[in-house]
């Protein structure tokens, strides 16, 4: 199976802890090289953001395991990039 190189997921997360520190803490997986968050909707009592990963050989079952032990959930897998290198999405004529 060829390596992950950038997964991308979609997180619900209690407010605690803050995204500052969740983001700090998923940084932390052997796998991950680097972790980039962005909080896409806000709520009373959750925050629903995006998690992009990148790595050499990025683990989601570590991931998934190491969000939920934070308080969140994993919602969805919204891309991902496996094989030597990065593909990087360009719009095409099917995406006007």
């Amino acid at each position: 199976m060829a390596a992950v190189r950038r997964l991308v997921i979609d997180v619900l997360k209690p407010h605690d802890p803050p995204l500052l520190a969740f983001t700090d803490q998923v940084a932390e997986l052997q796998s991950v090289d680097g972790v980039t968050s962005s909080l896409i909707e806000l709520d009373q009592e959750v925050q629903n953001i995006k998690l992009t990963f990148e790595g050499e050989d990025v683990d989601f079952s570590a991931i998934e395991e190491k969000v939920e032990s934070l308080g969140g959930s994993v919602h969805s897998v919204d891309q991902v990039a496996c094989g030597d290198h990065v593909v990087t999405d360009r719009r095409t004529l099917q995406d006007a």
